[in-house]
């Protein structure tokens, strides 16, 4: 439980849709602080049925008894004036997935604080864990920001850092960020309130964008060398996935490791070398992959040794 009057006495609201933003508010939650207000994106359609289902946010939420809106926009003047009556000290904001518009901005006393999954000003943007990884960066982490009207690009008021593993994948690095996040959230919180973190400016000429992912990003090109294209299959598990041509499909690569051979016997790109039940290993323009979980069309993900034997 946090001891601090000002986190007592403080009304708070929360906005965040996926379970990046949920371990946020349930770390909230656990240190006694229950906002008045959660923001989450509506409803949206999942599954074979597609039926409609709550996102994870609204689902904790309802959980814990808080007050639930879902604006499908920010911009109709109904919901400043519902932010308005609320009388917010502040706004923490998680992998909300829409824009906050100025009066947003300006309605809660202290503004509104987002938990950014990047060391900024390094990958400001949508897909931070991804590039993060396909660039093959050292590091990550993430930062407490005072939101602006641009993107990512307010003062930085706390961050934790922390180095990314060569074998971890984008689903690996987003669970641990998320509990960093929160754990930042939650220590920070007191000197947040009472206005004693210190605002540190990005430097804007450092900044780099984590654009969007499209399907293109994750068609594999066994021309590059084998420690990006391990990067790759990382970085794009679990969002779109890599994926590689076998005679007419393409199948989906999950999980690769990276040889520690430069001879590929003079093979070409793309030339299957090896198939064992530890993977198959494919050439590259430069070393070795070993591909060790698989997808087929229509399929599920299997170990390369089943997917192999099928």
């Amino acid at each position: 439980m946090l001891d601090s009057d000002a986190v007592a006495n403080a009304r708070l609201g929360f906005a965040g849709t996926p379970e990046f933003a949920a371990v946020a508010l349930r770390h909230l939650v656990a240190a006694g602080v229950k906002p008045e207000l959660v923001l989450t994106q509506p409803d949206r359609p999942a599954g074979r049925g597609r039926k409609l289902r709550a996102s994870t946010v609204k689902a904790l939420a309802l959980d814990e008894g808080l007050s639930v809106e879902q604006p499908k926009s920010l911009k109709p003047s109904e919901v400043v004036e519902s932010l308005e009556l609320h009388r917010l000290d502040l706004l923490i904001v998680a992998a909300y997935g829409l824009l906050l518009p100025q009066a947003v901005l300006d309605a809660p006393r202290l503004g509104c604080v987002n938990i950014h999954a990047s060391l900024l000003p390094r990958w400001r943007g949508a897909a931070p864990i991804v590039w993060a990884i396909a660039e093959g960066d050292a590091s990550s982490g993430v930062c407490l920001m005072q939101m602006e009207a641009g993107l990512d690009t307010g003062p930085v008021l706390a961050e934790q850092q922390t180095p990314i593993r060569d074998d971890e994948t984008a689903a690996d690095l987003h669970d641990r960020l998320a509990q960093l996040g929160g754990n930042l959230l939650v220590h920070a919180l007191p000197d947040l309130l009472a206005g004693a973190l210190a605002a540190a400016p990005q430097d804007d000429a450092r900044a780099t964008y984590a654009r969007k992912l499209v399907r293109e990003d994750g068609l594999v090109d066994w021309g590059q060398d084998a420690q990006w294209i391990d990067r790759r299959i990382r970085a794009f598990n679990p969002y779109t996935g890599c994926e590689a041509r076998l005679d007419d499909q393409f199948i989906k690569l999950w999980r690769s490791e990276l040889l520690s051979v430069d001879d590929t016997g003079g093979m070409p790109p793309g030339a299957v070398l090896r198939v064992s039940s530890d993977g198959i290993d494919v050439a590259c323009g430069r070393g070795a992959v070993r591909l060790t979980q698989l997808q087929r069309p229509g399929r599920g993900r299997v170990s390369a040794e089943a997917f192999a034997n099928a």
